[in-house]
């Protein structure tokens, strides 16, 4: 129960200096400091981490200077609290996080501090770059179960496509796939095979590939390489 909470936390903040008293105007704890300006803390108690836990912090933030989350410490270490996620959330809102033990242990996760995330220039400018890549926008939101129409994904559809009218070489693809050097050379998904120095061809299962992506191949690359049928009607 949240109550079994309350002592532990309470004599943490009282160690802090804090004058700390429950269940005041809806508030599982309320904390004041004796000094001036007073200082009003307000710690919110739940046996686990969860959503309904942070909606009632966030409610009482117009009405104290820091919050507290205190959540009950999961016997193996595994629980939401352990999360890097949940973590990286309470110091972006700006809550401090306690864990209390079996024995009555506080210990805390993090300080209620102003936190403002460090910008992740190298992640950022990839997202950004995906996004201009993709022609068109052929993935919906939230599909996760199946593989990813990359722009990457794109580029080797395109690349197979024409392999499967005729061997090329790279710098003859490049106008179909600016990566097809790249593409051909690092193989990823085996849909090609070098049968020659700088020439490439397509292998069975880029065909298959042809096939299970029939509806997402450019005919661009049909257009460029001899105007055959899309692989949907292929043999």
């Amino acid at each position: 129960m949240e109550t079994d909470l309350y002592l532990p936390i309470k004599r943490h903040l009282e160690r802090l200096g804090l004058v700390v008293k429950g269940e005041v105007c809806g508030c599982d704890l309320v904390a004041l400091s004796g000094g001036s300006p007073e200082l009003v803390v307000i710690g919110e108690l739940k046996q686990s981490f969860t959503l309904e836990l942070v909606l009632q912090a966030v409610d009482r933030t117009a009405v104290c200077d820091e919050i507290w989350l205190a959540v009950g410490a999961s016997k193996r270490g595994r629980g939401r609290e352990n999360d890097a996620r949940v973590k990286k959330l309470c110091r972006y809102l700006g809550f401090g996080l306690l864990t209390v033990t079996a024995e009555r242990r506080v210990d805390v996760l993090g300080e209620p501090a102003p936190w403002k995330p460090r910008r992740d220039a190298k992640r950022r400018s990839r997202i950004v770059e995906e996004h201009r890549r993709r022609k068109g926008d052929p993935v919906a939101g939230g599909s996760t179960r199946t593989p990813q129409m990359t722009a990457y994904r794109q580029q080797a559809l395109a690349v197979a496509n024409a392999l499967s009218i005729t061997s090329s070489r790279p710098r003859d693809l490049r106008i179909l796939a600016p990566d097809a050097a790249k593409i051909l050379q690092g193989n990823v998904y085996g849909w090609f095979e070098r049968i020659e120095r700088g020439r490439y061809a397509l292998t069975s299962s880029g065909r298959v590939a042809l096939v299970t992506w029939a509806d997402r191949v450019s005919p661009e690359a049909s257009a460029k390489f001899g105007a055959r049928p899309m692989p949907g009607t292929m043999a």
